[in-house]
């Protein structure tokens, strides 16, 4: 995996990761030094201009509070076919995290059409967890000459109103931060916090790639203040007009055990003009991480039937 920065608006640097090897040239060597030079730079050619790849590349984007990192494992087996990247978005991951920045859907929206733009990427597949699924959507149903194809995954198009931010705000608020260590991270995300019906030991696991060590102990890489007032953004709007707009095939999953229950998913799917409909058994919020084979399962062949020329 490597990193290449990207601009974002106002200047903002995030960091993007392409999960494969450099892709070496006749010599065996590897991208030239003016190739590497573009890719720290994100610019054009940040691929390697004579580089032999994959003609479609797939954008993957985390959900609030993720990181690019937790989709390693769906990169893996989509690098074998496809240029997979994934992006740390705004305020998450290594990516800046101003407190001052701004934080709304546009940003968002903007972030991922510049990385899409810098890293040559288009026209390719938008997977999207969460927040990051919102963000595929509005991207595609304003740019639909970059996408080809969407996964969209556990998000909600309904508004979700002022309980829930309230709900969330008193989330945080419980987090006993500072954690003495990562194995009691895993165990109050995974077993301890009393939003879990179940122990979700991949749900610790989740929350363990987002912390960071200080002097003190163990807090997240994020501002939850930023999380918050990036939430603030969507969560009193309904997203159904943008969803209809979205042109290419659409595959929306979800987990059986996940926030976005079937009755929503099957309109949003009716809603889709080329919508299809999946979902993960034994999977909560996090499809990907929890279910990674089941996942795979109900995305592989979507994309392969979407995006035939990645074969």
């Amino acid at each position: 995996m490597r990193r290449i920065d990207v601009t974002g608006p106002g200047g903002l640097r995030l960091a993007a990761w392409e999960f494969a090897d450099p892709p070496k040239d006749g010599t065996g060597r590897g991208p030239r030094a003016d190739e590497r030079d573009r890719a720290a730079r994100g610019g054009p050619g940040a691929a390697g201009a004579d580089a032999e790849r994959p003609a479609q590349g797939v954008l993957l984007l985390h959900g609030l509070m993720g990181r690019a990192a937790h989709w390693a494992d769906t990169a893996r087996w989509l690098s074998a076919r496809y240029r997979a990247v994934g992006l740390d978005q705004r305020g998450h991951g290594r990516s800046d995290k101003p407190l001052d920045a701004c934080y709304d859907r546009e940003a968002y929206v903007a972030d991922a059409e510049a990385a899409i733009e810098q890293l040559e990427l288009a026209p390719l597949a938008l997977i999207g967890h969460s927040m990051g699924a919102l963000t595929a959507w509005q991207l595609a149903a304003r740019r639909p000459d970059l996408v080809q194809a969407l996964v969209v995954c556990d998000m909600r198009a309904s508004a979700l109103g002022e309980q829930s931010q309230r709900e969330w705000e008193n989330w945080f608020a419980s987090w006993p931060v500072p954690f003495a260590t990562l194995a009691d991270v895993r165990r109050w995300f995974g077993e301890d916090d009393p939003k879990l019906e179940r122990p979700r030991p991949s749900r610790g696991e989740f929350f363990a790639e987002v912390m960071t060590e200080g002097p003190d102990g163990w807090r997240p890489v994020f501002a939850p203040e930023t999380m918050l007032r990036a939430r603030e953004t969507w969560v009193h709007d309904a997203h159904w007009d943008e969803l209809a707009q979205v042109q290419c095939p659409t595959l929306v999953v979800r987990g059986i055990d996940g926030e976005l229950g079937r009755a929503e998913a099957q309109e949003m799917v009716r809603v889709l003009p080329r919508g299809i409909y999946a979902e993960v058994p034994d999977a909560g919020h996090l499809v990907h991480y929890d279910q990674p084979a089941g996942w795979r399962r109900v995305v592989e062949p979507f994309l392969q039937a979407a995006m035939p020329s990645g074969a």
